[in-house]
């Protein structure tokens, strides 16, 4: 892709930024050379006020917002669960582009949460049992063995969900839409939601 005939506009723009990310996601969807296009980066606040960053899937979108699911015992589990906020961020450098998204957290209903844990591979399920996520671990035998034990506590019956595993939905109120261009002048877009009228606003920002 030739970076010198990329541009973004105004006008090239939805006016619901979720239809603006579903047209650039599918594109990024596009890319074979992308193993995960999905893969967003998390970023939440610790107890002492410093950011964390990890890479986590989407699962979902839509007007509802972005879904994704995790151990809610976990260092991000349990930072969202406090503090309500987040920030992710997608990058596709095959498309030269990024959104960056920040939003009020929640956690998905447990009918979702099931639904989608049935969708798992069963040794996923298992895992999830498995893992005491973001707890100091002795060493890899130790995981291994909590693993075996459970595939054999459920052996040929249905892996039920663990209560500490489940989904958490970002309900965006800004949105950036990036598009990188020659010499580092890039193009950026900002939607702002307005809290009263539920309206976007959208600005150009410089780069």
């Amino acid at each position: 892709m030739d970076i010198e005939n990329l541009q973004l506009d105004i006008k090239d723009l939805d006016s619901d930024p979720i239809k603006q990310f579903a047209t650039w996601f599918n594109e990024a969807q596009k890319q074979t050379s992308m193993n995960y296009p999905n893969a967003m980066c998390l970023s939440t606040i610790d107890k002492e006020g410093f950011p964390d960053s990890r890479i986590v899937l989407l699962k979902e979108f839509s007007n509802s917002g972005f879904s994704f699911f995790t151990n809610t015992d976990s260092t991000k589990g349990q930072s969202l669960l406090k503090y309500k906020h987040c920030a992710l961020n997608f990058y596709w450098d095959d498309l030269h582009r990024q959104i960056r998204i920040q939003g009020e957290v929640s956690l998905v209903n447990d009918d979702n949460a099931d639904e989608y844990f049935k969708s798992r591979p069963r040794d996923s399920q298992i895992g999830a049992h498995a893992s005491l996520q973001s707890e100091e671990l002795e060493n890899r035998l130790k995981l291994e063995e909590r693993f075996q034990n459970i595939k054999n506590q459920y052996n040929e019956i249905d892996v039920p969900r663990p209560k500490n595993w489940s989904g958490f939905i970002v309900k965006p109120f800004r949105i950036e839409f990036w598009q990188e261009r020659a010499s580092r002048l890039h193009d950026r877009f900002i939607y702002d939601l307005n809290k009263n009228t539920k309206e976007w606003k959208i600005t150009r920002r410089y780069p």
